[in-house]
């Protein structure tokens, strides 16, 4: 069992309201976004319509209480949006997936204040928002941020350069990180940042170019760029000089989003392998009747069940507040994004040749899938977390027992 203590740490729970909101997102997925997926590959936007319609259907508020005016909602309930959307379109569900990393730490950090006059204008849907921390030096090196904030006359003074910022170009709210003080020491280095919520229309507040990344079409990361922007104390976001632990229990949480994004990825590049491999003919016989296929087929199904279980339960943990929930999250983001690289891959070789058409829309699922695999903390930074995460439960063991 180690690490874990009992068999109940296992448990999921699905509800019939999970199901029936499963049902209500898939319909609206293959409803209004399946029939632009090819579009919005082409021209690398996606349409405002369909922004508008998932507000109508309260998809901007899920996971967000009531009283911040979102449709409430537990991370099971999240994760299932996330991975029901991603299953046709990735990038629609990071547009949308990218509020959370605005969110998430303002009403866990936040003041009263702020969470209404924030969270509540995303949760309903009337701005976008985004999270500002990867700089071009330091990505999953939280503390080796550049981006600095001085106070003057009451106010903080912020300098400093984001890169690949999801949603940043629609973003009305920005919670951005700086550095407020040195670090007292190199085994220290993650003491002195400080989060900031910041407003887009702020002078000195400048979104970027778009980076053109090989993946998530229709949804591109671009820089921002803060140049002397001024932000009033009041919004600071948790205690200056702790923005690390606000940084990291973002990302805790958000790497069960990008497990389940992962498994949509998969479940959608197994569902087109599949149904081709009975369309497909080869020496007169449907290619699932090869064993080559027929193989390749029961191991992408092995592997994306697992990775479903598995997200499910990180998804679980996470809302109880499970003390090995950080443990879940990086195990389900690492095996979860893997699985979907995998099974993709797999679908491009199923379909042969028509899988490296761009047209037949098969290619796009391991492009979006390789991106999962690096941002919320690339995979070798999870196994990294996982084993201190062992480490740590063993030290405590043993002074226990002391």
């Amino acid at each position: 069992m180690f690490p874990f203590e009992s068999f109940q740490d296992f448990e999921i729970k699905i509800s019939e309201d999970h199901e029936l909101f499963r049902r209500a997102v898939r319909e609206f997925a293959e409803k209004e976004i399946l029939p632009n997926v090819m579009k919005i590959e082409r021209t690398n936007e996606i349409p405002e319509e369909l922004y508008q319609k998932a507000k109508e259907m309260g998809l901007m508020g899920v996971g967000i209480p009531e009283a911040y005016g979102g449709q409430g909602g537990d991370m099971l309930m999240t994760t299932i949006a996330n991975e029901e959307l991603s299953r046709v379109s990735p990038a629609f569900m990071v547009r949308i997936g990218a509020n959370h990393l605005f969110t998430t730490p303002v009403l866990i950090f936040g003041t009263e204040d702020q969470k209404r006059k924030y969270v509540t204008k995303v949760a309903r849907g009337e701005v976008f928002a985004a999270h500002a921390n990867t700089e071009p030096g330091a990505g999953s090196d939280v503390a080796g941020i550049k981006t600095t904030a001085k106070k003057e006359n009451g106010k903080w003074i912020i300098n400093g350069r984001k890169y690949f910022i999801t949603g940043s170009d629609k973003a009305a709210f920005l919670v951005v990180s700086a550095r407020t003080s040195p670090p007292p020491s190199r085994e220290e280095r993650w003491k002195g940042i400080t989060f900031f919520i910041v407003e887009r229309d702020w002078p000195g507040v400048k979104i970027g170019s778009k980076i053109n990344v090989m993946g998530l079409r229709g949804e591109q990361p671009n820089e921002v760029i803060l140049d002397n922007v001024e932000v009033p104390e009041e919004n600071v976001l948790g205690k200056v000089g702790e923005g690390f632990k606000v940084a990291v229990t973002t990302y805790d949480r958000g790497r069960v989003g990008v497990a389940a994004q992962a498994v949509g990825i998969a479940q959608g590049a197994f569902e087109r392998a599949f149904n081709y491999s009975f369309q497909r003919q080869a020496f007169e016989r449907p290619l699932i009747a090869f064993e080559g296929v027929a193989f390749k087929l029961a191991d992408m199904l092995a592997h994306l069940e697992s990775a479903r279980l598995l997200t499910y339960w990180a998804a679980t943990l996470a809302e109880k507040n499970h003390n090995l929930a950080v443990t879940a999250a990086s195990l389900a983001k690492m095996i979860s994004t893997e699985v979907a690289e995998q099974v993709s891959s797999l679908a491009i070789k199923i379909h042969g040749g028509a899988g490296v058409e761009v047209q037949t829309g098969v290619e796009r699922y391991l492009r979006d899938a390789m991106i999962t695999t690096i941002y919320e903390g690339a995979n070798d930074i999870q196994r990294i977390m996982v084993v201190r995460d062992l480490v740590r439960k063993i030290i405590g063991k043993s002074l226990d027992m002391t």
